[in-house]
């Protein structure tokens, strides 16, 4: 604050001024000039400090006329030293050189505030860069280089979908519930559980017209022998409507199952051979090609499961025939009904609960018959869910453990390794975008430790000028 010793201090309006940005005063040094001017109660001005101007005052003779710089200096020593008022000013309260010595402390006491938090900054970003350039890949010299970063890739991939797809475990990705993979294959199965009937399938009619499926059916199928001899040959006719029935719900599985393994398996290899741009379009190729195979071996595995099914009717599931026989124990009081007329039409029957046999009166022949392949029929189904859901969770199971740790890098390795190499040389020409990266990380490093040294410098000379 540059005041006039001609003027009231504390009704200066540069003062007013100056307080609206520092109202303690802490920040402000006065300069009083024309000091040659009004000597007359200078003393008490700059002593008394009547205003609040904490880093003091500095009183200063200005240039006159056509004096030089130097003329002026000592013409201001001579009237600071000699002049009987302004002599008594003490000394480091007075002249340009005084001045120009506290500004550059003042400078200095800044700077000094402010370099630790540079130094800090300076640093940070060293660290960060000089990290970040360690973490890209290494400049590629020859094919042998090339060949170890691939299986590097590779065993990087491999062991993250191990943990993922096999193990269960998921601390690479702990908040994106997609790469939990064991858990989402699982939620798959569940529901595949959920969409298979867990009672044997019923006719689009069976609920209005109890058994006569399996009435249509013995008819359909009798032949000259044995009355009341049930047929081998009816109950395989049930059997192939009931499992055709449900035969999508597998394929509709393993084609879910399989789309989200390839997106989590897809993801993960990108994420790893990030750094190699090149030669992701052959990784992507290779594992669409795998993934067609494994849907293939799955599709041709679920064939199989539904045609076993179909070849026979055998089960050693002791659920089978406990189940057959709580059903069966109905059989009378079922035959009772139907045979008498006179009795109620509709009864409770275990295994199917409240039913109306009115229609099957009509029947009587073949209603017992009828009555044992339902109940045979629906024994069995709960064998056959249960093949279907094992059999295909075994399945899905042993092909993502074989898929990672095997197939996944036999197929890499046919794709960029064969052909001579094709896919791996390419791993030797970096991409643009990589290349460009290194050489702005290298030359930052460069400058940031030139940039430390400096304010190293400056932080020296702040401290040896202090003491001094």
């Amino acid at each position: 604050n540059v005041l006039s010793a001609t003027g009231d201090f504390p009704t200066c309006e540069s003062i007013r001024m100056s307080q609206q940005v520092d109202r303690t005063g802490e920040r402000t040094l006065a300069v009083v000039t024309k000091a040659d001017k009004a000597p007359e109660g200078l003393l008490e001005k700059v002593t008394m400090d009547d205003v609040n101007i904490g880093l003091g005052y500095v009183c200063v003779r200005n240039r006159i006329g056509e004096e030089t710089y130097d003329q002026a200096r000592i013409e201001e020593e001579r009237l600071f030293k000699y002049h009987p008022l302004l002599s008594k000013i003490d000394k480091s309260m007075v002249g340009i050189p005084v001045l120009a010595q506290r500004l550059m402390q003042i400078q200095a006491t800044i700077i000094a505030k402010c370099l630790p938090d540079i130094v800090k900054q300076i640093n940070d970003r060293l660290s960060r860069h000089s990290s970040e350039l360690d973490q890209m890949p290494p400049d590629l010299n020859n094919v042998a280089d090339a060949v170890r970063a691939f299986f590097h890739i590779v065993k990087q991939v491999c062991a993250s979908l191990e943990k993922v797809l096999v193990r269960g475990e998921f601390d690479e990705f702990p908040d994106d519930r997609h790469f939990h993979g064991t858990a989402r294959i699982a939620e798959k199965m569940d529901g595949y559980k959920r969409r298979l009937p867990a009672e044997c399938p019923k006719s689009s009619d069976d609920d209005a017209m109890f058994l006569m499926e399996e009435v249509r059916v013995l008819e359909e199928t009798k032949g000259i022998n044995l009355p009341n001899f049930l047929l081998r040959s009816a109950f395989l006719v049930l059997l192939k409507k009931k499992v055709e029935t449900v035969m999508h719900v597998p394929h509709e599985l393993v084609n879910e199952v399989w789309g989200y393994v390839e997106d989590v398996v897809m993801n993960i290899l990108l994420k790893h051979s990030e750094n190699f741009p090149q030669v992701q379009p052959s990784c992507r190729r290779a594992v669409q090609t795998l993934m067609d195979k494994v849907r293939a071996r799955s599709a041709q595995h679920v064939k199989e499961l539904i045609e076993m099914e179909l070849v026979s009717d055998y089960t050693a599931n002791p659920d089978y025939m406990r189940t057959w026989t709580e059903i069966m124990e109905g059989h009378d009081s079922f035959m009772e009904a139907v045979e008498d007329g006179s009795k109620p039409a509709r009864i409770t029957l275990e295994g199917f609960g409240e039913v109306d046999v009115s229609h099957l009166r009509a029947h009587a022949g073949l209603a017992g018959q009828a009555f044992d392949l339902r109940a045979r029929l629906t024994a069995y189904w709960r064998s056959i869910v249960l093949r279907l859901v094992d059999g295909l969770a075994l399945h899905v199971l042993r092909v993502v453990k074989r898929l990672v740790e095997h197939d996944l890098e036999a197929e890499l390795a046919d794709e960029l390794l064969g052909n001579k190499m094709a896919g791996v040389e390419r791993m030797l020409a970096p991409s643009p975008s990589t290349g460009a990266k290194r050489e702005r990380l290298k030359k930052s490093i460069v400058l940031l430790r030139q940039s430390k040294e400096v304010v190293a410098n400056i932080m020296d000379r702040i401290s040896a000028a202090g003491e001094v």
